[in-house]
């Protein structure tokens, strides 16, 4: 796993992310490293790497599939599993293995289960831009997408809130 925050920058940088996406990514750490310092039950570390890497994949391409991109890129680069599993899981809420395969998407279980993988989705799901919005600011971004998705990032706001109390 990368030791410090500007070695998960200069991966970033390395997988050709725009300054625009690492100012996301240092946000979405920013508020992840919040949630994270209020439970003894995370890795704060792993949580730090996982929100400055969850989009490294939008170096590569800025569709959906942002996500499994990046996870496989760091599974190539040997990082663990778990990192990887945080990129894999941010988008929305997560996704089933038959919501990646409607969206033409390699057929994997990216639903976040962990509480670091939860909780930088949640971060994600915060931080529009660089700016830190409200969970009801984001769904009501979010309106295009199916009412079972937006439930979903709703129940996992109050998920991590209820688990960083």
């Amino acid at each position: 796993m990368p030791d410090t925050a500007e070695q998960c920058i200069d991966l970033l940088k390395g997988a050709g992310c725009k300054p625009k996406v690492i100012a996301h990514c240092r946000a979405v750490c920013n508020c992840a490293r919040e949630y994270a310092k209020k439970t003894p039950l995370a890795d704060t570390d792993l949580v730090v790497a996982g929100a400055l890497l969850h989009d490294i994949g939008r170096g590569n391409t800025h569709s959906l599939g942002h996500a499994q991109r990046g996870a496989e890129l760091l599974r190539g680069m040997k990082y663990p599993e778990r990192l990887a599993r945080i990129v894999e899981c941010h988008t929305g809420a997560g996704l089933s293995a038959d919501e990646c395969t409607l969206l033409g998407l390699l057929p994997r279980d990216c639903m976040p289960r962990t509480i670091e993988e939860k909780i930088v989705t949640n971060a994600d799901n915060l931080i529009t831009g660089a700016r830190r919005v409200t969970i009801e600011e984001e769904l009501a971004g979010a309106i295009h997408l199916p009412r079972k998705i937006r439930k979903r990032m709703y129940h996992l706001f109050f998920e991590v809130e209820l688990l960083t109390q």
